[in-house]
């Protein structure tokens, strides 16, 4: 709906989000009863939503207090080396962290042109979401693999598959943009630069800090659990029970502390100009959360139904791991889908591979599972959660984005091509 009419989304969005979940609620409770429904949405809430969208705030605000600036344009060359960078630190501060440090010097640097919805659609590909599949840090999945037993710099076997990926997407992002960009200056559009190559500047850089605050907080999400001082007699993580079995770990609260306390001192300590060149604000964040507490409760259902056939589906194959997990990722949240066929992989009874809690899961069967969780999410602006920020962001900028379906499409023209690709090369 906010990529259909997005107007009217703007003004209804939160009666609109919470009359889907209405009817999602209802059906499940007069099915399951008020107290497993209200059970099952407030444990979707406390152990999904909340330490999503506080890592999105604060991401959000520390990148916002930010700014790039100086003397160049955004040219073919410059364009394809800030999305080679971005992809590479999506890995170190996460795809949502890179995201959002890189989005608003990208889009400053090409406003001088027309012709630029295509530039924030591969940083959509590459920033958003391939670049993360490098370290647990780069995306929740793999966070998650990282917390069940799957070592740490593991995923650093992707590299290859990252690098074939990226080359190629590079390579026709440059002949795009480098047609697009001969039109604009056959229109007469020049950028805007005094003295070229002169002067570069970053303001706002002790905000650096601040995302080493953040990065360290998940970092701590996925460690502490494991620890004995943070783990009951039977070996449950303590917290504050808050209904049922719904509990607030310490870990997730200590996680959450530390991101509030970042963003909070990130604005105490950063001039409000800033802020104001980046064009900084609310929107974006808020649409992001409104429609994700949405997303996040009606896919409740798909993700249980999920849980429960999936070690039935027949799926053993890397290439059919590939595809499955990267298909329902492009759709549902990508952790969860990661987690149920990770768990699949682990009850298959294969010897070999990487040890973890879940069982003996092969590397090939890995490596297929974590890139199409991490990859496939590109596939739509729900896919990711970056997605839909890079294009709410975009859209303030007066970027003209692609709609919900005419996202789709690019994914389907330039997306799923090299996804064949590496079925063919790393997945058979």
């Amino acid at each position: 709906m906010p990529l259909l009419r997005a107007e009217w989304w703007e003004a209804h969005q939160p009666l609109v989000v919470f009359m889907w979940i209405i009817l999602l609620v209802v059906p499940f409770a007069i099915v399951y009863g008020a107290g497993d429904t209200f059970e099952t949405v407030l444990e979707c809430i406390v152990n999904d939503y909340l330490t999503f969208i506080v890592l999105l705030f604060g991401l959000f605000c520390v990148s916002g207090n930010i700014t790039v600036g100086g003397d160049f344009a955004g040219s073919p060359r410059v364009n394809a080396c800030l999305l080679a960078l971005g992809t590479l630190l999506s890995s170190c501060i996460g795809t949502t962290g890179a995201s959002m440090l890189m989005v608003r010097p990208v889009i400053k640097m090409n406003s001088w042109r027309k012709r630029k919805r295509h530039i924030m659609v591969f940083f959509i590909f590459l920033i958003s979401n391939m670049g993360g599949c490098l370290t647990p840090i780069g995306d929740p999945p793999l966070l998650m693999g990282f917390m069940r037993g799957v070592p740490f710099f593991w995923s650093m076997h992707l590299l290859p598959i990252l690098i074939f990926n990226l080359v190629i997407l590079l390579f026709v992002f440059y002949h795009l943009d480098k047609k697009a960009y001969r039109k604009d200056i056959a229109e007469g559009r020049k950028p805007d630069i005094s003295r070229p190559g002169t002067e570069f500047y970053i303001e706002g850089l002790h905000n650096i800090i601040f995302l080493i605050m953040i990065v360290g907080a998940v970092i701590l999400s996925g460690v502490l659990p494991g620890m004995s001082a943070f783990q009951d007699a039977a070996g449950n993580v303590r917290g504050i029970q808050l209904y049922g079995e719904v509990t607030l770990t310490l870990p997730a609260l200590i996680e959450i502390v530390i991101i509030l306390l970042a963003a909070f001192l990130s604005f105490k300590t950063t001039d409000s100009s800033i802020r104001t060149k980046n064009h900084f604000t609310w929107g974006a964040i808020k649409e992001v959360a409104v429609l994700f507490i949405g997303i996040f409760i009606t896919m409740q259902p798909a993700l249980m139904l999920l849980k429960s056939v999936g070690p039935n589906l027949g799926i053993s194959e890397p290439y059919q791991m590939f595809w499955a997990t990267g298909a329902l990722s492009s759709f549902l949240d990508n952790t969860p889908t990661y987690l149920v066929f990770l768990t699949t992989a682990g009850t298959l009874g294969l010897t070999g591979g990487i040890t973890t809690a879940l069982g003996q899961i092969p590397v090939n069967l890995l490596e297929a599972i974590s890139c199409g969780a991490v990859f496939m999410g590109a596939n739509t602006y729900i896919g990711n959660a970056p997605n839909f920020m890079v294009k709410a962001i975009s859209d303030e900028n007066g970027v003209n984005m692609p709609s919900f379906f005419g996202y789709i499409l690019w994914s389907l023209a330039f997306l799923v091509p090299v996804f064949i690709l590496d079925m063919l090369v790393f997945f058979l």
